[in-house]
């Protein structure tokens, strides 16, 4: 009896030490996502995330995100991000990045969301970049509780608000808008063509002065009563 205390004592340690290798484990970089509003259908909601970095030799230059269902790149925009970072919609999604931060510091940021989806919940499937290269891809989605090596970041959501309903597409005209767009060329058909300018009437032709056939009849009449003068006086001196 004495002998199984004794060995019950010396795997005391050992089970101990098991157990702390157990819990404590390899420490696994993530990306965390949270919003003080997560509720389907939630309009202008911020959306904040924080990529652990991993590395103690290479700092965090870019994270890029595959949006969920029923969102695009359009629909985002940056909210907040490290001095120098900047915001970029792509394909699928959007990517932000920047400047490298310093080695084993977090990429942590905030984007706006124009609407929320109607959905229970979103996936932000995320590759993070490191100034050396390496890629962390967190873009594992957790299927039937299980727990993958690489998760995606996904944000749980509570139901739609009474009433709430999805906004139209980005960039479509309001019905308003489009029923007097419509209305334009049809009001443009029925209103009266504009009668044209009145075209200015020639102007009369001038009238040729007279003045230069009086000069010239002048000029014969004194010629001839010069000629008749002049036969006169010879025949008067003869």
């Amino acid at each position: 009896m004495q002998r199984s205390r004794l060995v019950a004592r010396a795997l005391i340690p050992t089970a101990v030490l098991a157990g702390a290798v157990l819990v404590a484990g390899p420490a696994s970089a993530h990306v965390e996502v949270e919003s003080a509003t997560p509720q389907a259908l939630a309009v202008g909601a911020v959306v904040a995330f924080d990529a652990e970095g991993e590395s103690s030799t290479a700092g965090i230059t870019e994270v890029k995100v595959a949006l969920p269902a029923g969102l695009t790149g359009s629909d985002v925009t940056l909210a907040e991000a490290p001095t120098g970072w900047a915001f970029a919609a792509t394909a699928d999604g959007y990517t932000v990045s920047g400047p490298a931060l310093a080695p084993g510091t977090n990429a942590a940021y905030k984007i706006k969301v124009r609407q929320l989806p109607d959905a229970k919940e979103l996936a932000f499937k995320s590759l993070v970049t490191y100034s050396d290269g390496q890629v962390d891809r967190w873009i594992e989605v957790p299927q039937n509780g299980s727990k993958p090596q690489h998760p995606a970041p996904v944000l749980t959501l509570t139901a739609a608000a009474p009433g709430a309903t999805p906004l139209p597409a980005a960039g479509a005209a309001s019905p308003s808008a489009a029923a007097s767009a419509s209305a334009s060329p049809s009001a443009a058909a029925s209103s009266p063509a504009a009668a044209p300018a009145p075209v200015p009437a020639a102007a009369p032709a001038e009238k040729k002065s007279s003045g230069g056939g009086t000069v010239v009849i002048a000029v014969i009449a004194a010629a001839a009563v010069l000629t008749g003068l002049l036969v006169w006086r010879r025949r008067a001196a003869r």
